[in-house]
């Protein structure tokens, strides 16, 4: 490393859950670090989902160079069984986390990155572009520099667009105020937006199915309340899961309980159907057409997943897949296509680099457009790189993770329940789930998903004739 950069801090983006697990190893390993975070405290997006549980139990949502940082400060670890809401990991977690004496001198708030380049060097120019240091951009335009970044900004942001070719449908900008983002608070603070109106969930992923079944929950307090569901697919099954023939039964039952409520009558169910145009209406409603069929609806939530945004990146030499939009030599290894969350295999600094010597995406970044990302993969992934960057190669490549084999990439629902219940992934293994290690890491067992409410699971092969089911984090 050149004495040009030696000096200078990594510079973290986001104070998000990896984020601060990236500032916990660089404090760890000695590094001067800076995290940049845009919003008003730690773990901004997260606070916008708190009212969510986690379907993954404590044991998997603390980084353990973070555990040991706050253990040494007097923390009171919450009980590794219990599954946190989203509120509960901020408060309980990430804030103390954050206000730690060796980290929060080290985070700056309301600092928005508009842009990361080299100093005086553009993408186009080759010669010292390595010796130069990393110059950040800041919203107030303020200029800063580091001697390398971290990429922990997220996707939360730029959710996916309602239109089914990847491009806003026709309309969708003037119907703006009709849309919601995923995971509304449909039975706590947003419950007037729902309540006795007609809405339409768009997705077949859990968070269409947490709001389907919030949907279903009011309808049953609220007269008027009616609940559409539109997927682009021909059949529901992915949603549904294994209903009786899952290998654990509680996981079926959730199935079974959103089936029963399309076959009932309660939610509306739309296959087959792509959103092509969508027209508000002079009496308070949207209509959303496929082309060929219209549903006139009061609201829509939009849970079609999320994209990463590398706008602020444009002029550093990245390497990214062209379909998923992660690097390249990550995208074969995370495809939804060919895998789900237990069977992404594991994953560190080798894969995650760029051409750009340097600059890192981690965490949901990191997986692009992919929604097989797990929580504790992208601790490991903070502590892999940071390693890397302390120049400890050995540790960096020695990608390790402990997790049950089984069980980890579906989230289904027990009401009522915060405890991780027995066997599967968000529990202990069951009597044929043991723990597995691997020289190289087991990167399945325990996803950043979302559920309304906690199960755990095993994973099983969807019957003949049907279509798989569904990813821990698919949109």
């Amino acid at each position: 490393m050149s004495d040009r950069l030696g000096d200078l801090p990594v510079a973290v983006l986001g104070a998000g859950p990896v984020g601060l697990a990236a500032a916990a190893h660089l404090h760890s390993r000695g590094l001067p670090f800076t995290v940049l975070e845009a919003g008003d405290g730690p773990a901004a997006a997260v606070a916008q989902w708190g009212h969510v549980r986690l379907f993954s139990p404590w044991r998997y949502n603390v980084d353990q160079a973070a555990a040991r940082m706050l253990r040494d400060a007097g923390w009171v670890e919450p009980d590794p069984e219990i599954l946190p809401t989203g509120a509960q990991l901020v408060t309980e977690y990430l804030q103390p986390l954050a206000d730690l004496p060796a980290l929060k001198p080290n985070i700056r708030y309301r600092s928005r990155v508009t842009a990361v380049t080299r100093l005086d060097v553009d993408r186009l120019r080759s010669a010292g572009r390595e010796g130069a240091p990393i110059l950040i951009r800041l919203g107030s335009g303020e200029d800063l520099l580091a001697r390398a970044v971290v990429d922990a900004t997220g996707t939360w942001a730029t959710p996916n667009v309602l239109g089914a070719s990847g491009i806003p449908a026709h309309g969708e900008a003037d119907a703006a105020a009709f849309i919601e983002h995923a995971l509304p608070d449909v039975l706590g603070v947003d419950r007037d937006r729902f309540a006795g109106r007609h809405t339409l969930v768009v997705g077949a992923g859990h968070s269409a199915a947490n709001t389907l079944l919030a949907l279903a929950d009011l309808a049953t307090r609220v007269d008027g309340t009616k609940v559409g569901w539109a997927i682009r697919a021909g059949s529901p099954a992915r949603s549904y899961g294994g209903e009786s023939a899952d290998a654990l039964p509680a996981r079926g039952a959730l199935g079974t309980r959103l089936r029963e409520h399309v076959e009932a009558g309660r939610i509306e169910l739309v296959t087959g159907f792509s959103v092509h145009r969508l027209v508000p209406t002079s009496d308070g409603r949207v209509e959303v057409s496929d082309g060929t069929r219209t549903l006139a609806v009061h609201r829509i939530v939009s849970a079609t997943g999320f994209r990463p945004d590398h706008s602020i990146s444009t002029e550093l030499r990245l390497d990214l897949d062209p379909i998923l939009g992660s690097t390249r030599a990550l995208a074969p290894l995370i495809d939804p296509n060919q895998h789900s969350c237990g069977t992404v295999p594991p994953h560190g600094v080798d894969e995650l680099a760029h051409p750009e010597p340097g600059y890192y995406a981690i965490g949901v970044k990191s997986y692009g457009r992919a929604p097989t990302f797990l929580m504790a993969t992208g601790y490991e992934q903070a502590r892999s790189v940071v390693a890397a960057l302390a120049g400890d190669w050995t540790a960096a490549r020695d990608v390790q993770l402990d997790l049950p084999e089984t069980g980890v990439c579906n989230s289904n629902p027990i009401v009522d329940d915060d405890t991780a219940g027995a066997g599967g992934c968000c529990g202990t293994p069951t009597a044929d789930a043991a723990p597995v290690s691997s020289p190289r890491g087991l990167a399945t067992g325990i996803s950043g998903g979302l559920i309304a409410a906690p199960l755990p699971l095993v994973e099983v092969s969807a019957a003949p004739g049907t279509e798989p089911a569904g990813g821990c984090c698919a949109g």
